[in-house]
């Protein structure tokens, strides 16, 4: 039955996960107590009843008798589930929580009448003053029945076929699919480009496939000078400059620093908080904590809290000064608590959002796990057998992060925070290179000198794993030691894979060549790749995602290998048409991100030249062929040095270096117009119908755009997308060729009848037309349909038309029947008076002769 394990924390299944303490219940009777027994009154429960075969079923067990500490619970209790067929099976054993019951999933798999019954065995327990013994006992039998039929549960909430936005009811489970967040955590303590957080990719599974725009908003001053600065840009931030780091998208809204760290460091800085659907900024404020201290946005939390009382989200921007992390909260900017003494260290996400903070000592031959929702003193209540231990509260507070504490009350360590210290071999050479979250750590060294990690005499290479997992933390994986694979060259850098990538690879920078290694055993795979490009030897970058290697930099293309074996399997060079980079015919790129399987890549520069090369791709590729979905030439150029495009929402947020503007990419909403003319018309003429079909973002709606395009911006099609953003955006020269959308024609005719009488295609002025003739008198309604595209969501309209009865037709005159006078006298008379005529005129010509 779907949803039934949350179902089940309804009733009190779970308990606190960080705590590890178990209260046994078997206790002998002291002098001072009192001593007794009483009747124990089992029950069972089945939800739902009745039930259809493979469904799953949520069984409540337990006593009716509640326990004093939350931490307690009764054990060893059974249930025996006999089937229709006489079959007999036993359930359990369970333990309770502090309500006296739990639950569990059963699914029966024949239809009829199932019987259960728990089984509670007799147990001691101390309730204070007294030490009572609960006696051995039976629940009443239960009977659930079973049919054919499943038996309905929640239809579920569709996906949005509209242009939606936040808040997102929390009944809309499956809209998680769409709805991701970007933490910029692995941006902030990974390096450049050492792997994608596993939370800042899923929930985009409708990332964008056009280039198509929703909204801008100036960051600072940028683009084109002008004037007697002839044709150079404002200063876009790279090198080591770079605008836009540390940006985070939560909750559909995007945060991102004003300014960078030039000059005075944190001193004018503030925060912009903007909603990525809309565009709206929402507030612009410097975070300050109590202290008036000021703090930059170094990265984002959601966490999942889990307790016996609590079951929810928390979010926090986090701004950082050392060892102090200062919480501040995302719907207004305002300072939370803080964290002090944090531990150094590497920083990772565990699996329901908690920071954890390894830190590896190799020459004092320890390692250890500080997590931030262990952090005891962050409780409502430091007892954890008091309801307060289940309530995440730190609000106005500033908590040493590694405070001693009461042993019984925290981790085994008696430390805030700290989950395990253990013991690692002190013979490891190098440092941790990589972590992974509850999986392992790695490490790497080689005798190197130089900035790039060149090397003398073709020293060895070191490579060191130790296991992260629970119950295993500190065993050393493996440590293998490696002969450079092609002579005195340079190993360029590694790259880790995590979850189930499980290879590990070098590169080698003289050879322009990759070498893949088990992350495991540490042995090695496979080797070398084919040589890419030579300008593969400058910055060349690679990213390890479900099961493939991606290369890319300098070198002006991306690679996709098999990881498993190092097999290529594509190639996509960005080449560049125009003529713009000096060193290569194809555009350096970056991987921004991989998602909802594409690949999304953007040009950049570590040092760019001014006036900076123009036409700057951003492109996305099929991540499984390589096929391109779009590209944009000119519309966003990235940045080496700011933060890079990130996605929440199925929305990408990226900062375009042209013009300093930060650019809201995805699908966006659109509108449809309709008339009919003549609206009473008469059966049988034609009818015309027309009207616009509109780009509605919220970008469309600006002056910039509306003075422009007075009867709204056109939609278009989206293979145009590129060229015509270009247009609307960048107030580049119209395209010549601009394809519009197809617009369904339908009508509900005066009998009820739905149909489509025809499929219209608009023009780039948004304009469509279509004529019909209606087939019957009546009442017509008219249906303008634009089922919507990859860059656009649908939009329908209607009108209406009357069509009157044609007047029935004139009949011809019927001939009068002809009368004897008419045709014997009457043409007699007129004979005589003709005679009469010419004899006169013969007379009067005789007279003139005489």
């Amino acid at each position: 039955m779907v949803h039934s394990k949350s179902k089940a924390k309804t009733i009190a299944i779970s308990t606190v996960l960080m705590v590890t303490i178990a209260i046994s219940l078997v206790a002998l009777p002291s002098e001072a107590q009192i001593v007794g027994s009483t009747e124990s009154y089992p029950f069972i429960g089945a939800t739902p009843n009745p039930v259809g075969v493979g469904q799953e079923v949520l069984l409540h067990i337990g006593i009716t008798q509640q326990l004093q500490i939350t931490q307690d619970g009764w054990e060893d209790l059974t249930v025996t589930v006999t089937d229709p067929d006489g079959h007999t099976q036993t359930l359990g054993p369970y333990r309770t929580d502090s309500t006296g019951g739990t639950g569990d999933i059963f699914i029966p798999d024949v239809e009829g009448t199932y019987t259960l019954q728990t089984h509670f065995p007799g147990q001691w327990y101390n309730y204070s003053t007294r030490n009572l013994f609960f006696e051995t006992a039976d629940s009443k039998i239960l009977e659930l029945e079973v049919t054919t039929e499943s038996v309905p549960i929640y239809p579920g909430v569709p996906l949005p076929t509209e242009y939606w936005t936040r808040p997102i009811d929390a009944q809309a489970h499956e809209w998680s699919a769409i709805s991701g967040n970007w933490l910029g955590i692995s941006q902030t303590f990974s390096g450049y480009l050492a792997g994608f957080a596993a939370n800042e990719l899923e929930g985009n599974d409708d990332a964008p496939e056009t280039a198509h725009i929703l909204w801008e908003q100036e960051m600072v001053t940028g683009g084109l000078a002008g004037g007697n600065m002839d044709n150079h840009a404002y200063h876009m931030g790279d090198a080591y400059e770079g605008f836009f780091s540390g940006s985070v998208i939560v909750d559909g809204k995007l945060f991102y620093n004003k300014f960078n760290s030039l000059g005075g460091g944190n001193v004018d800085n503030y925060v912009v908080a903007v909603d990525i659907h809309t565009g709206e900024t929402l507030w612009e404020r410097a975070l300050l904590t109590p202290d008036g201290d000021r703090r930059s946005l170094s990265f984002a939390q959601i966490m999942y809290w889990d307790s016996f009382n609590v079951h929810g989200v928390f979010a926090y921007l986090w701004g950082t000064a050392g060892s102090r992390w200062d919480a501040f909260d995302p719907v207004d900017g305002r300072w939370l608590f803080a964290f002090e003494n944090v531990p150094g260290g590497s920083t990772v996400v565990g699996p329901k959002g908690e920071l954890i903070r390894y830190q590896v000592n190799i020459g004092g031959g320890y390692m250890t796990m500080w997590n931030s929702t262990a952090v005891i003193t962050a409780y409502n209540g430091q007892n954890p057998n008091s309801p307060g231990w289940g309530s995440w509260r730190p609000q106005g507070k500033v908590i040493d992060a590694q405070a001693s504490v009461a042993e019984t009350h925290s981790t085994p360590l008696g430390i805030n925070g700290m989950q395990w210290n253990v013991p690692i071999p002190t013979d490891l050479p190098g440092s941790p290179a990589h972590y992974a979250a509850l999986d392992y750590v790695s490490g790497y060294y080689r005798d190197t000198y130089g900035f790039g990690g060149e090397a003398l005499n073709n020293p060895p290479f070191t490579v060191w794993a130790i296991n992260l997992k629970p119950g295993h933390e500190g065993e050393l994986k493996f440590k293998k030691t490696y002969d450079i694979p092609a002579g005195n060259v340079t190993v360029g850098y590694r790259r880790y894979g995590q979850g189930d990538d499980r290879v590990f690879i070098i590169r080698i920078k003289e050879k322009f060549t990759t070498y893949g290694y088990d992350l495991d055993s540490g042995n090695y795979l496979w080797g070398p790749t084919e040589p890419e490009y030579y300008l593969s030897y400058l910055e060349t970058w690679s990213v390890i995602h479900e099961g493939k290697l991606y290369t890319h930099g300098t070198k002006g293309s991306v690679e996709c290998y098999d990881a498993t074996n190092g097999n290529k399997l594509w190639t996509y060079a960005v080449v560049d048409p125009n003529n713009q980079i000096l060193w290569s015919n194809n555009w350096n790129v970056r991987i921004d991100f991989i998602v909802d399987g594409k690949i999304y890549c953007r040009h950049s520069e570590h040092s760019p030249v001014d006036p900076m090369p123009r036409g700057a791709p951003m492109v996305c590729l099929n991540a499984t062929t390589g096929e391109v979905i779009w590209r944009a030439d000119g519309l966003f150029r990235g940045s080496d040095w700011g933060g890079h495009a990130k996605i929440g929402d199925s929305i990408i947020t990226t900062l375009d270096t042209y013009d300093m503007r930060i650019y809201g990419i995805g699908k966006g909403p659109s509108a449809t117009t309709v008339s009919a003319s003549p609206k009473v018309s008469v059966e049988g003429a034609t009818v015309v119908v027309e009207g616009l079909v509109t780009d509605i973002s919220p970008g469309t709606q600006e002056y910039a755009r509306t003075a422009r395009f007075p009867n709204g911006v056109p939609a278009v099609c989206d293979d145009n997308q590129s060229e015509w953003m270009l247009y609307v955006y960048k107030q580049f020269a119209r395209p010549a060729e601009v394809m519009g959308v197809d617009v369904t024609i339908s009508v509900l005719d005066p009998n009820d009848n739905y149909y489509d009488v025809g499929t219209t295609t608009s023009d780039d002025s948004g304009f469509y037309k279509l004529t019909f003739t209606p087939p019957v008198p009546g009442e017509y309604t008219i249906y303008a349909t634009f089922a919507g595209s990859k860059a656009y969501y649908g939009s329908f309209t209607e009108t209406a038309i009357y069509v009157e009865e044609a007047p029935a037709s004139t009949p011809e005159p019927t001939p009068r029947p002809e009368s004897l006078a008419d045709i014997y006298i009457l043409p007699g008379i007129i004979g005589i008076i003709i005679a009469i005529l010419v004899v006169g005129a013969v007379l009067i010509l005789m007279l003139r002769k005489r």
